[in-house]
């Protein structure tokens, strides 16, 4: 018998903490706490504190951020989520294409509308509504362009 494998979503970002607070504003989800282990790892010397910063009110990773699901296990000593999962890593590059891979986002029935309008506050951006025989959805981007569908 095969065995299920752990993953997480890793996408690139040109500020990641951005990424993450949005994504767990979306999704309710909670942008992972990784201070206890960063102060421990700052106090024993093993990282330098370039690699840090202050994110969310607390040290963070500078180029890392993720956000879980609330009701997931973490690793207490970590912080770092061993569920649904997203992880955003800073890249210098710009987006400059299409996603080959995207988040499908699902509202409550009759709520599509009233979501669209609150992620819209948050910081996305609304597109093109398609209405096909499998559904209806909008096509959408978070702040950095990434697109995702809201159904």
């Amino acid at each position: 018998m095969t065995q299920t494998l752990s993953w997480k979503l890793v996408i690139d970002s040109a500020d990641p903490h951005a990424q993450a607070g949005f994504w767990a504003e979306a999704l309710g989800y909670v942008v992972e706490d990784n201070s206890p282990l960063i102060e421990r790892l700052l106090s024993a010397g093993a990282v330098p504190e370039a690699a840090t910063t202050h994110a969310h009110g607390r040290r963070a990773w500078r180029d890392l951020a993720a956000a879980r699901h609330p009701d997931d296990p973490y690793d207490e000593v970590s912080g770092t989520g061993h569920g649904r999962r997203l992880l955003f890593q800073r890249v210098p590059e710009p987006k400059t294409g299409k996603n080959r891979l995207h988040i499908d986002v699902h509202s409550a029935p009759g709520r599509r509308d009233a979501e669209a309008e609150r992620l819209v506050a948050l910081g996305a951006r609304g597109g093109r509504t398609f209405d096909e025989q499998g559904g209806s959805w909008v096509v959408m981007t978070d702040p950095e362009g990434n697109e995702f569908c809201l159904s």
